[in-house]
């Protein structure tokens, strides 16, 4: 770690999690989160004004504490990194609101960051500089892209597929709720999974096939479940095979992302997949895409599980990824983009992970 290098401190507030990370260059500090989960439980699901209400309470003790872990003081920074899309408007508006604030009260740069490259970068962290050209799978309770990445500074990437329907995470979140299992469902049912037979029920693999492309769909196979489980539930002497049906569940889902994965590996030529978002700390995802592609030669690179989900860290790798590179900084009249993807509307170009309209 080289003292020269940028010291950036990101604000990730797109959802649920008010993450604040520190990273000089590219070593982490410090990834600090405070989560609203609890107060979402009773419902099933995020309430965005719960969830920004949140943010408000949290973003300033998460800063304290950030810094505090990083044993660095607020002067030391270099530039602020946060959030500005895709993600809960008021939710965003909360975390870029305070990075304006801090930016502009200590003269320092500000990168306004799309939440999907982030999570890209935060490979870097563990790993290293990303391959030059590479594949990177994305999933996450609100997005499910397969994206090829050639420079993520300047905005080098296609998206090849994306969710038709129903994110991944969002289908895992709706079977746990049908099987009883809570909220978030992802962790719930990749524990429960693991007593259970994942070829005890066939659940649809959807678009299977080259002549799809590289989309996925995961409505139909939310259906197919909570139709199996009404016709189960007929004969209530029998107990829901809970365990089997998450087991089940989840290998359909896997198998499809695997499938699309690896058939894009082979068409374009690339050996470097990196997988990224909160369903990327899924044991049988990690597993199962790691193993299929070493088959083929391509490796696969996934942080550690608290770094797929949201947090400061990636977002503060991102603004040190682009402040090393001497991409200029966002300016401060600008706004969020709830919907931004990673691509520019209309005309297929790549959108850079920094740019965002004016308020």
């Amino acid at each position: 770690m080289s003292a020269s290098e940028p010291l950036l401190l990101g604000i990730e507030t797109s959802c649920d999690e008010t993450g604040v990370g520190i990273v000089r260059g590219r070593t982490l500090l410090a990834d600090t989160t405070a989560s609203s989960v609890p107060e979402h439980v009773r419902y099933g699901g995020v309430v965005p004004e719960i969830a920004s209400r949140a943010h408000v309470e949290a973003l300033a003790p998460t800063v304290a504490r950030a810094l505090s872990d990083a044993k660095v003081s607020i002067g030391d920074l270099d530039g602020i990194a946060v959030t500005a899309g895709p993600g809960l408007a008021g939710c965003l508006v909360v975390g870029v609101a305070a990075a304006k604030a801090m930016a502009l009260a200590l003269g320092l740069p500000l990168y306004a960051v799309n939440h999907l490259a982030a999570h890209i970068a935060v490979d870097t962290l563990e790993h290293g500089p990303l391959p030059r050209d590479c594949l990177a799978l994305l999933v996450s309770g609100g997005h499910t892209s397969l994206l090829r990445v050639g420079d993520l500074a300047a905005g080098d990437y296609q998206t090849l597929g994306t969710t038709l329907d129903d994110a991944a995470g969002e289908a895992f979140d709706k079977v746990a709720r049908l099987l009883g299992l809570g909220f978030p469902g992802g962790p719930l049912i990749d524990a429960c999974a693991r007593t259970g037979d994942p070829s005890a029920i066939r659940f649809p693999r959807a678009l299977r096939g080259a002549e799809y492309g590289y989309d996925v769909s995961f409505s139909g196979l939310k259906t197919a479940v909570a139709r199996w489980v009404e016709v189960a539930q007929v004969t209530p002497a029998t107990p829901l095979p809970v365990a089997d049906i998450a087991a089940s569940f989840q290998a359909a889902v896997v198998d499809v992302l695997v499938e699309r994965t690896l058939r894009a590996t082979r068409e374009f030529g690339i050996t470097d997949v990196i997988l990224g978002g909160g369903v990327a700390a899924n044991s049988r995802l990690r597993a199962v895409l790691t193993e299929q592609a070493g088959r083929r030669g391509v490796r696969v690179r996934a942080p550690r599980p608290a770094l797929c989900t949201d947090n400061g860290a990636m977002v503060a790798a991102l603004g040190s990824h682009l402040m090393s590179r001497g991409v200029p900084p966002t300016p401060l009249a600008c706004g969020v983009d709830p919907s931004a993807g990673m691509s520019v509307p209309g005309d297929g170009r790549s959108a850079a992970p920094h740019r965002w309209h004016s308020v």
